[in-house]
């Protein structure tokens, strides 16, 4: 295959993978007046129209579709030799795409992040932060970290972060004007500060106690879509939140918030670095997980499995708005 060709088909692959000329432009880091000139070449050549495109849409056409299924583990098998050849040196070379929720952002990637780019200086690392990450495939990451109860099942997944809870805290000036609730069903009773996911629903409050799970129904006046925001009204006395433990894990040691219900806080499995199990893993993306590996285990992280069963949609929600 030709430079010229290489380029049209990767400008094709990115086009139709990112269903946006101009997310595909910023992903393989050209003007978007060449990617368009890449993928009208390659229709010229081939004779046929491979994307249908609007000012607000692109999508493929019948022939795009069935190249497209052709192109990408080509594209992937090209990109892979070529990590191959360049570890051959002895040191991993190229672009690790990495997509990961905001708490493994801010308590893993941030803490290792200076440790893993002096330890593997061939590397570009490309970090996006999102609450809701989609398929990593489609949106053309080599892997992710998310909760394990999020893993799609034909991911190769590792565990990186120990369980996490989640904990309803409230202000000492909040519970002296009103009493701590004893039970979910209490929570009815207060001003309850609720998050909104990217997708339009507002997150659960769910709680286990000896093998019983209950979803409560809890209202209030604040519902914010930011975890820092949650945090300064909950510390402000405005309601009860409910929150990650490790974002708040200094307030609660400083007596700033006061956590209650402890007895039904739920556990999760924690967070998991995946990777499809259908691609062949690259050389940074190996050295990354060799890297986290080992990270995992100096903080006594154990390996283990995502969990398959049992998982409440509170923690699965993708897609359209939904309770």
């Amino acid at each position: 295959m030709r430079g010229t060709q290489f380029a049209e088909m990767s400008a094709f692959a990115a086009i139709a993978e990112q269903k946006s000329f101009a997310k595909a432009a910023t992903l393989l880091g050209i003007g978007r007046s060449t990617l368009s000139q890449n993928l009208r070449s390659l229709e010229e050549r081939l004779g046929v129209r491979l994307l249908h495109r609007t000012t607000r849409s692109v999508s493929l056409t019948e022939a795009g579709a069935r190249l497209l299924a052709r192109v990408r583990p080509a594209l992937d098998e090209l990109t892979a030799a070529t990590d191959e050849a360049t570890d051959q040196r002895g040191m991993p070379r190229g672009l690790l795409r990495l997509v990961v929720q905001p708490p493994v952002a801010m308590f893993m990637i941030a803490p290792m992040l200076a440790r893993f780019m002096r330890a593997c200086p061939g590397v570009q690392l490309d970090v996006a932060v999102i609450k809701m990450p989609g398929d990593i495939i489609h949106d053309g990451y080599d892997a992710g970290i998310r909760m394990g109860e999020q893993v799609e099942r034909d991911m190769i997944a590792m565990q990186v972060m120990g369980e996490a809870r989640f904990l309803v805290v409230g202000s000492p000036d909040y519970l002296a004007r009103h009493p701590a609730p004893k039970s979910p069903r209490d929570l009815r009773d207060h001003d309850c500060i609720r998050n909104r996911l990217p997708n339009g629903a507002i997150f659960g409050w769910d709680f286990a106690k000896n093998g019983r799970v209950v979803h409560a129904a809890v209202a209030g006046r604040l519902i914010v879509n930011d975890i820092d925001l949650s945090i300064r009204a909950v510390l402000d006395g405005l309601g009860l939140a409910y929150l990650l433990r490790d974002y708040i894990a200094a307030d609660i040691a400083a007596g700033r918030l006061v956590p209650v219900l402890e007895d039904w806080t739920p556990s999760m499995s924690g967070f998991f670095l995946y990777h499809s199990s259908r691609r062949r893993t690259t050389a940074p993306l190996q050295a990354f997980i060799t890297f986290v590996k080992d990270e995992a285990k100096r903080r006594g992280v154990a390996p283990s499995a995502p969990p398959r069963a049992g998982v409440r949609p509170n923690y699965r929600l993708v897609g359209t708005a939904r309770r």
